[in-house]
């Protein structure tokens, strides 16, 4: 296959999309970049949420929200949302700059651009928010994933010379859910699994037994926790096991100002020599 699943959505998507939003394709042949207007939402209303959540699952190739949502940003056109990139809490924090790195880090979970937007406008989204995120907040790493399952290369964090960390990341074991999913392990003990099981069991979740992601399992009645937990494990086993493929992964280092920036770059080669200047991949597949 010669481009990735993303592209060919985009494809598929392109004549609905044109419809709905109600444009030309001479006004999308004469677009740029400077006609979006960008911006950030860190806490989205419901309606807002749904707005990108409903996005996401038409555009991105994974078809739905990551577990650990931080920051939203969006650009539109007259209005209409074209563009989404999602920040979350990384699936495990790394110790890229040491220690101190899982102050300072964010992942970029999901993104997806409407098939008519220009060709550069998901970079130049990507790139807008991470000033954002270095300017507003006190992140100053920025890691991605691409997928050769959807024989992704990452050719857009290549686009924006993140640094190439090489192939060996993610999980090899997967399970296929009975929709048709496709989760890590992980998946069967996030905070909106348990809730989902609580549900099926009839427990009623109570509010203060989590905040954020974190469950207070010393919170519930004797018992309740274990019964919930024991259920996971059930359908876990009872979910089908799916071998997949090492991720690429990818990073950007962006500080304050140019004295910040060369610091943590210099952290970064000090810790990881042998991951700085890794040639980006050129062969798409699994």
């Amino acid at each position: 296959m010669d481009v990735c699943w993303q592209y060919q959505i985009r494809q598929n998507n392109r004549e609905e999309d044109l419809i709905w939003s109600g444009v030309t394709e001479e006004e999308v042949s004469k677009l740029k970049v400077s006609d979006f207007k960008f911006e950030m939402i860190e806490s989205p209303t419901k309606t807002r949420y749904k707005e990108i959540k409903d996005f996401i699952q038409k555009h991105e190739w994974l078809g739905k929200m990551s577990l650990t949502p931080t920051h939203f940003f969006t650009a539109r056109y007259k209005g209409v949302l074209a563009g989404v990139v999602i920040m979350d809490m990384p699936t495990a924090f790394s110790k890229l700059v040491g220690e101190n790195t899982r102050k300072l880090e964010r992942l970029i979970s999901r993104g997806a651009c409407i098939s008519w937007s220009p060709k550069n406008l998901a970079s130049a989204l990507i790139m807008w928010s991470i000033h954002q995120m270095v300017a507003k907040t006190p992140y100053r790493i920025f890691t991605a994933y691409s997928d050769p399952e959807a024989y992704e290369l990452g050719t857009i964090y290549q686009s924006c010379n993140f640094i190439y960390l090489g192939q060996k990341y993610g999980t090899s074991k997967r399970y296929k859910l009975p929709d048709g999913q496709i989760v890590s392990d992980r998946y069967f003990r996030s905070r909106s699994a348990y809730k989902r099981y609580a549900k099926e069991l009839g427990i009623v979740w109570e509010e203060h037994w989590n905040k954020g992601d974190s469950i207070f399992w010393g919170e519930m009645p004797e018992g309740v926790g274990d019964k919930i937990r024991e259920y996971a494990k059930e359908f876990e086993s009872k979910s089908e096991f799916v071998k997949t493929v090492k991720k690429h992964k990818y990073l950007y280092i962006l500080g304050k100002n140019k004295k910040e920036t060369k610091l943590l770059k210099r952290k970064f080669k000090e810790l990881h020599p042998k991951l700085w200047g890794l040639p980006y991949p050129k062969e798409r597949g699994k």
